[in-house]
């Protein structure tokens, strides 16, 4: 690397981190009463998904890992196969304006999103699991670097989901890419489907039952073991369900942490 070019990377890395400081780590919305939300533009319900298509990856905002809040984060280096399910939250007339992550222009009117990890850009549908409604939106952000929550949306991809006044919501985030294509079709038609959170996966049974026997005697009462004959696979997994909403898994992944198994994540049965 020259020393032109080092500079230019020097730059680039603290323009981005300048932008990443004054975007969405700070500006997520959750609760927030129904009365003080902005006003959404009245063709709001016709603007359309993006379409998924082929981006070269952003210039900024791809570094191999980042650091926030003493939290070290891994960028993907493909979002190929990434299914996730989790909390969403959004962000919009704060942020209106500001740098993305990727160096865009945050509009809180368009389908856009925020991700810890998802390379810049990528295409995802989210599906709300309690409504079955879906969008598909561009991730040019970073963030929401709050505790257990997967992904940010726009303001209007909020509103499109149904999720502005309870400021989050229970979803699936799948990525679209040029390999798995997905498009709106095949949203999943039932509701409120069970989900559990997952503390570990094991493949020693010993391990599973000691973090079982430890969670029970801590006085969580909703703790199983999957053993892999019924799970299909090669691990015991230690789950607390079923999670009917994000106030519960809140509770749930709280004092997990509290009981020293921080990062529980939402599965499916």
């Amino acid at each position: 690397m020259t020393r032109a070019s080092g500079a230019r990377a020097s730059f680039l890395a603290a323009l981005w981190l300048a932008m990443l400081l004054a975007g969405c780590a700070t500006t997520r919305r959750e609760g927030t009463p129904t009365a003080n939300l902005p006003p959404l533009p009245p063709d709001w319900r016709t603007i359309p998904n993006p379409v998924p298509r082929y981006l070269p990856p952003a210039p900024i905002g791809n570094p191999p890992f980042y650091d926030v809040d003493g939290r070290r984060y891994y960028v993907l280096a493909s979002a190929d196969g990434y299914n996730k399910i989790g909390v969403a939250s959004w962000y919009g007339a704060n942020s209106e304006g500001r740098y993305t992550a990727d160096g865009d222009r945050f509009n809180m009117y368009a389908m856009t999103a925020a991700s810890k990890v998802l390379p810049l850009p990528t295409f995802v549908r989210v599906t709300d699991l309690s409504n079955g409604r879906s969008v598909i939106v561009e991730v040019n952000d970073r963030g929401p670097f709050v505790a257990h929550r997967l992904i940010d949306l726009s303001y209007l991809a909020a509103a499109k989901l149904g999720m502005l006044a309870t400021g989050t919501a229970l979803v699936e985030v799948r990525a679209i890419t040029p390999n798995s294509p997905v498009s709106l079709a095949g949203v999943l038609q039932a509701r409120s489907p069970l989900l559990y959170a997952q503390v570990g996966a094991f493949a020693v049974p010993q391990d599973a039952e000691r973090v079982f026997n430890r969670l029970r005697a801590a006085g969580m009462r909703n703790v199983i073991i999957l053993s892999p004959a019924v799970s299909g696979g090669r691990l015991y997994r230690v789950r607390v369900g079923p999670i009917q909403d994000v106030p519960q898994f809140d509770r749930i992944a709280a004092r997990l942490t509290a009981l020293g198994y921080p990062g529980a994540w939402l599965v499916k049965p």
